[in-house]
């Protein structure tokens, strides 16, 4: 079945995989009940949690591992598995999209499973891990256009009912994120900003966001869990309309704001 949607997701911090007391883990736990009913015949995400030179997929014939990339959490996370296959078939389609539209070399990795930006998010949306998942990596040595372009290339995918999703968070510098702190100032602008930009359809603002975006650099120190929003947004195609489908706030800075783009002409 075609999809006409792509979307970004904030997933946050890892604890969001046991934390109940986390607003967004309801979100993601009511996806195929309010936000998206439809199963997808495979999903391609775009973490912020792979970052190479080149564009890369995981090409996994078997059943892709679960990446504990993460540090000093409780032991229980540790313990968490998500089995989904892997998506071979979709790996080189990605590839092949890819270098039809110029990026003329794309790597392949046969070892890497799925790292937390991927299985954490999904594993509260498809808890039965049975869709098959593949990633690509982000270049945070390149700019926004680079990662719309990346998009712009994969959009053929959502007629052939692959999931495009991008995972990072709207907001994410982790050394200004503090427990029990009010909303900070600058962090709401940031998020305000960039929802205002999307609802606006000013895309080509967000793919500048480093010149056109108030507290930029405060916001995302790195680029890389900003970089999968762009890709999203390329992949739903010229024109596509956005929608603001979860905002939230936690540790005073770290944005959990959520995006659906919906293409207009559904290629």
């Amino acid at each position: 079945m075609a999809l006409k949607e792509t979307f970004y997701i904030s997933h946050g911090s890892p604890t969001l995989s046991i934390d109940e007391t986390i607003e967004a883990r309801k979100f993601l736990q009511s996806w195929k009940n309010d936000v998206f009913p439809h199963k997808p015949s495979s999903i391609l995400v775009i973490s912020g949690h792979w970052d190479t030179t080149v564009p890369t997929v995981n090409v996994v014939d078997s059943v892709n591992d679960t990446i504990y990339d993460f540090y000093g959490f409780p032991k229980e996370m540790y313990q968490l598995k998500y089995p989904a296959p892997g998506a071979p078939k979709l790996a080189r389609r990605v590839k092949e999209l890819l270098r039809k539209s110029g990026f003329n070399r794309v790597d392949e990795d046969t070892k890497r499973g799925l790292d937390h930006g991927a299985w954490v998010p999904l594993f509260l949306m498809y808890p039965e891990a049975d869709i098959p998942v593949c990633q690509l990596s982000i270049q945070s040595n390149q700019d926004g256009t680079h990662h719309y372009n990346l998009g712009k290339a994969l959009a053929p995918l959502k007629d052939e009912g692959v999931l495009i999703m991008g995972s990072g968070s709207a907001v994410h510098n982790l050394r200004a994120i503090s427990p029990n702190s009010t909303v900070q100032p600058w962090a709401l602008e940031f998020d305000n900003w960039l929802k205002d930009a999307l609802l606006e359809g000013r895309y080509e603002d967000v793919n500048h966001y480093e010149e056109k975006a108030p507290h930029a650099k405060k916001a995302h120190p790195w680029p890389d869990h900003f970089y999968p929003l762009h890709v999203a947004i390329g992949a739903a195609g010229e024109n596509a309309k956005a929608k603001l489908i979860h905002s939230s706030i936690e540790l005073g800075s770290l944005s959990y704001a959520s995006y659906q783009f919906t293409s207009a002409t559904g290629s």
